[in-house]
């Protein structure tokens, strides 16, 4: 998150946040066995699905010796994930629509009028590539954000974006491959969207095979937000174990971005690929200063969603959501 913070606070909300991760690890064998679930939106015909990520540690990044490594990958180091949930599918338009346009008269009903909206952009921000059940693109990691206080303020539920640690966890799903489901690239077509068999559009999610953990387009269709500043040497930053990294935001670019696109080669899907936001995603943009909102120019990165196993207090989350983004001029 891209955000001019005062240093005290900010240093105090990763504690907190670090601290809630690690007490939701003991948590986990304390409650009955946590599950799927179906988060349904209350006042409209629309639902997503959350998968239960148990959590435990795993070899993240890549060597020298898997094809299409890069600098940015190394070294491998283990890393320590606390159990949350994640979305089975990116976010898409049906739900994402409600938050821009849709459904401000009745989140106001519910007492919550300082929910920040999306400016409406000059552009159609689905490029004609379809809308219903296709994953939402083209937002910023702020819209993103905004985006998961909606939905709290919808649910009670806290959802934010996922760490890269987090995301990389939850798409190797047990492997230490470059894909999920192997090596070999002539079986990606199976699980992904990619630029060999996109037609340079997403498509609607769900229609691929999911990894063994049930998540769907880990690989391709649309590239996903993470919570992390994107950092090239921060694997090297490390030294033994990490428990639930996070690279804090001290900039508006770059911020870290996962999983390749419809629009990218096989070797940018892999599970361990890195890729930083860029300001020429925002080239077109007329605006001055630049939209907080939206990247005229970057069609192929979406949402997908976590929360966290123990929701945090009111106070934290109210100081997670409420951040102000830094102007882009």
């Amino acid at each position: 998150m891209a955000y001019p913070l005062d240093a005290m606070k900010y240093q105090k909300f990763i504690l907190l946040l670090t601290l809630t991760l690690s007490y939701s690890s003991i948590l986990f064998g304390q409650e009955t066995k946590t599950s799927n679930y179906i988060q349904n939106i209350p006042g409209v015909s629309v639902e997503f699905e959350m998968k239960a990520i148990s959590g435990g540690e795993f070899k993240m990044g890549s060597n020298l010796s898997e094809i299409g490594h890069n600098k940015d990958e190394a070294p491998v180091h283990a890393v320590t994930i606390s159990p949350f949930w994640m979305s089975s599918h990116e976010v898409t338009w049906d739900i994402y629509e409600l938050f821009v346009y849709q459904d401000f008269d009745q989140t106001k009903s519910l007492g919550v009028d300082a929910i920040s909206r999306p400016s409406k952009p000059y552009l159609d921000m689905t490029f004609g590539m379809g809308k219903e059940g296709h994953p939402a693109v083209g937002m910023t990691q702020y819209n993103a954000l905004q985006f998961c206080k909606w939905l709290y303020t919808r649910t009670g539920v806290f959802y934010r974006l996922p760490t890269e640690a987090e995301w990389e966890f939850a798409c190797r799903a047990g492997s230490q491959t470059p894909y999920s489901f192997g090596n070999d690239t002539t079986a990606l077509s199976d699980y992904a969207w990619y630029k060999s068999n996109s037609q340079e559009k997403t498509h609607t999610v769900g229609t691929k095979i999911p990894n063994q953990w049930g998540l769907y387009d880990m690989h391709g269709n649309v590239a996903e937000w993470t919570l992390d500043q994107y950092t090239p040497n921060y694997y090297s930053q490390t030294s033994a174990t990490v428990n639930n990294p996070l690279s804090k935001s001290t900039e508006l670019y770059p911020q870290s971005v996962r999983g390749g696109s419809f629009e990218d080669e096989p070797l940018d899907l892999r599970s361990a690929a890195r890729r930083g936001s860029d300001p020429a995603w925002k080239r077109i943009d007329p605006q001055i200063p630049k939209s907080n909102w939206w990247f005229p120019e970057a069609p192929f990165v979406g949402i997908r969603l976590v929360r966290p196993l123990k929701q945090p207090s009111k106070g934290e989350i109210d100081y997670f959501y409420n951040q102000k983004p830094i102007e882009d001029y």
